[in-house]
């Protein structure tokens, strides 16, 4: 009667932890990128910071960051002095 559970449990958990991979890869994939900062500043006043230790270069800023290290990469393009930090404002 074990050897009968055995199977059964073993797939289950086979298939179980290839549907948690293919889950991370979708919501890795589902990153916007945005045109330009204008577009970026409509989702995201205060931008998009890669991590929550940068230092933004340019002085102070009106609003506060976004922290996403996904969501910067995905628009690394819009960080024209690359102090890590997205379209600041």
């Amino acid at each position: 009667m074990k050897k009968w559970l055995v199977v059964p449990v073993a797939l289950g958990l086979v298939f179980g932890f290839s549907s948690v991979s293919s889950n991370n890869v979708e919501a890795a994939q589902k990153v916007k990128t945005y045109k330009n900062c204008t577009e970026l500043h409509k989702d995201y006043k205060g931008g998009v910071a890669r991590s929550s230790s940068v230092k933004n270069k340019g002085g102070k800023t009106y609003y506060k960051p976004y922290v996403s290290k996904a969501l910067y990469d995905a628009n690394t393009k819009l960080d024209r002095d690359k102090d890590l930090i997205a379209c600041e404002r």
